[in-house]
Protein backbone atom coordinates (compact mmCIF):
# COMPACT_ATOMS: atom_id res chain seq x y z
CA UNK A 1 0.00 0.00 0.00
CA UNK A 2 1.23 3.46 -0.85
CA UNK A 3 2.16 5.66 2.06
CA UNK A 4 1.19 9.28 2.44
CA UNK A 5 3.51 12.24 2.80
CA UNK A 6 2.64 15.11 5.14
CA UNK A 7 0.88 17.24 2.52
CA UNK A 8 -0.88 14.20 1.05
CA UNK A 9 -2.12 13.28 4.53
CA UNK A 10 -3.39 16.84 5.09
CA UNK A 11 -5.26 16.75 1.78
CA UNK A 12 -6.74 13.34 2.56
CA UNK A 13 -7.87 14.53 6.01
CA UNK A 14 -9.79 17.34 4.31
CA UNK A 15 -11.35 14.98 1.76
CA UNK A 16 -12.29 12.44 4.44
CA UNK A 17 -13.91 15.16 6.55
CA UNK A 18 -15.91 16.61 3.66
CA UNK A 19 -19.40 15.40 2.81
CA UNK A 20 -18.98 16.66 -0.77
CA UNK A 21 -16.15 16.46 -3.31
CA UNK A 22 -13.68 19.37 -3.16
CA UNK A 23 -11.85 21.33 -5.82
CA UNK A 24 -8.13 22.02 -5.59
CA UNK A 25 -9.04 25.63 -4.75
CA UNK A 26 -11.27 24.49 -1.87
CA UNK A 27 -8.39 22.40 -0.55
CA UNK A 28 -5.86 25.19 -1.07
CA UNK A 29 -8.04 27.56 0.93
CA UNK A 30 -8.60 25.02 3.72
CA UNK A 31 -4.85 24.47 3.98
CA UNK A 32 -4.41 28.15 4.70
CA UNK A 33 -3.84 29.37 1.16
CA UNK A 34 -0.05 29.43 1.53
CA UNK A 35 0.45 26.70 -1.09
CA UNK A 36 0.17 27.29 -4.80
CA UNK A 37 -2.86 25.79 -6.55
CA UNK A 38 -0.44 23.91 -8.82
CA UNK A 39 1.12 22.28 -5.74
CA UNK A 40 -2.30 21.12 -4.54
CA UNK A 41 -3.14 19.86 -8.04
CA UNK A 42 0.13 17.92 -8.14
CA UNK A 43 -0.66 16.32 -4.79
CA UNK A 44 -4.17 15.43 -5.98
CA UNK A 45 -2.74 13.92 -9.17
CA UNK A 46 -0.35 11.78 -7.14
CA UNK A 47 -3.14 10.70 -4.81
CA UNK A 48 -5.24 9.77 -7.83
CA UNK A 49 -2.39 7.64 -9.24
CA UNK A 50 -2.00 5.94 -5.84
CA UNK A 51 -5.73 5.14 -5.82
CA UNK A 52 -6.66 7.36 -2.87
CA UNK A 53 -8.84 9.88 -4.72
CA UNK A 54 -11.14 9.96 -7.70
CA UNK A 55 -11.57 13.01 -9.90
CA UNK A 56 -15.03 14.09 -10.95
CA UNK A 57 -14.73 15.68 -14.38
CA UNK A 58 -18.36 16.70 -14.90
CA UNK A 59 -17.70 20.35 -14.09
CA UNK A 60 -14.84 22.83 -13.92
CA UNK A 61 -12.94 23.04 -11.76
CA UNK A 62 -12.68 19.30 -11.27
CA UNK A 63 -13.66 18.02 -7.87
CA UNK A 64 -11.98 15.27 -5.90
CA UNK A 65 -13.31 12.76 -3.39
CA UNK A 66 -11.71 10.06 -1.29
CA UNK A 67 -12.08 6.59 -2.82
CA UNK A 68 -12.27 4.91 0.60
CA UNK A 69 -12.95 6.11 4.13
CA UNK A 70 -10.29 7.00 6.66
CA UNK A 71 -11.27 3.85 8.58
CA UNK A 72 -10.78 1.67 5.50
CA UNK A 73 -7.34 3.23 4.98
CA UNK A 74 -6.34 2.61 8.59
CA UNK A 75 -7.57 -0.99 8.45
CA UNK A 76 -5.56 -1.52 5.25
CA UNK A 77 -2.44 -0.17 7.00
CA UNK A 78 -3.00 -2.55 9.91
CA UNK A 79 -3.37 -5.49 7.52
CA UNK A 80 -0.22 -4.43 5.70
CA UNK A 81 1.77 -4.38 8.94
CA UNK A 82 0.45 -7.79 9.94
CA UNK A 83 1.13 -9.17 6.47
CA UNK A 84 4.74 -8.03 6.56
CA UNK A 85 5.42 -9.72 9.90
CA UNK A 86 6.98 -13.14 10.13
CA UNK A 87 5.18 -13.65 13.47
CA UNK A 88 1.64 -12.26 13.25
CA UNK A 89 0.66 -13.68 16.63
CA UNK A 90 3.52 -11.84 18.36
CA UNK A 91 2.52 -8.56 16.70
CA UNK A 92 -1.13 -9.05 17.66
CA UNK A 93 -0.13 -10.00 21.19
CA UNK A 94 1.91 -6.82 21.64
CA UNK A 95 -0.82 -4.70 20.08
CA UNK A 96 -3.56 -6.13 22.28
CA UNK A 97 -1.30 -5.84 25.32
CA UNK A 98 -0.97 -2.09 24.76
CA UNK A 99 -4.59 -1.11 24.04
CA UNK A 100 -6.74 0.64 26.61
CA UNK A 101 -9.34 -1.32 28.55
CA UNK A 102 -12.07 0.39 26.49
CA UNK A 103 -10.41 -0.70 23.23
CA UNK A 104 -9.92 -4.21 24.59
CA UNK A 105 -13.63 -4.39 25.42
CA UNK A 106 -14.52 -3.13 21.92
CA UNK A 107 -12.29 -5.84 20.43
CA UNK A 108 -14.00 -8.50 22.56
CA UNK A 109 -17.44 -7.33 21.39
CA UNK A 110 -16.33 -7.26 17.76
CA UNK A 111 -14.83 -10.74 17.93
CA UNK A 112 -17.88 -12.15 19.73
CA UNK A 113 -20.11 -10.83 16.95
CA UNK A 114 -18.11 -12.56 14.24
Amino acid sequence: MATLGDLERSVMELLWASAAPLSAYDIQESLGGDRAATTVLTVLSRLEKKGFVARERTARPHRYRAVASREDHMADLMHEVLGSSSDRVAVLERFVGQVSSDDAEALRRLLAGR
